[in-house]
């Protein structure tokens, strides 16, 4: 993707996620999809913005309503994000928030195992060699 993606507030976010997930809806019905929604007026304030910033683009009128479609890929948008994150809370290091993760218990023992398999060179770990049967 040739331009650099949008700064977005947690809101609009929220928005662009659940259109990520119906991969293409009105603001009616993201509307709907929203937990604790404010006014319809202000979910249609934030596809405005949504769509200046480039974030989401018109594809078709269905009726009288305009259906929507993410205009920025999830996966770029979310490692945005989660980059955002480390360098405000964790001065760009992801073990702190790893090690908060474990804390919370929001990461289990598998989960550990899977996000060591997924590093480069894992495959030299003792844990993973064990895990094979290697010695």
């Amino acid at each position: 993707m040739g331009r650099e993606l949008p700064e977005l507030s947690r809101f609009e976010l929220q928005c662009l996620r659940l259109l990520w997930a119906r991969g293409e809806a009105t603001v009616r019905q993201v509307h709907a999809d929203l937990p604790d929604a404010p006014s319809y007026s202000t979910v249609r304030k934030i596809f405005e913005r949504l769509e200046g910033k480039g974030a989401i683009a018109r594809v078709r009128q269905d009726g009288g309503a305009w259906i929507y479609r993410s205009a920025v890929p999830s996966r770029a948008m979310i490692r945005k994000e989660i980059g955002r994150l480390l360098d405000v809370l964790f001065d760009g290091s992801a073990l702190p928030l790893v090690s908060h993760l474990a804390d919370m218990k929001a990461l289990s023992a598998r989960d550990l195992r899977r996000l060591e398999e997924l590093l480069p060179d894992s495959d030299a770990t003792p844990a993973r060699r064990r895990r094979q049967g290697e010695r």
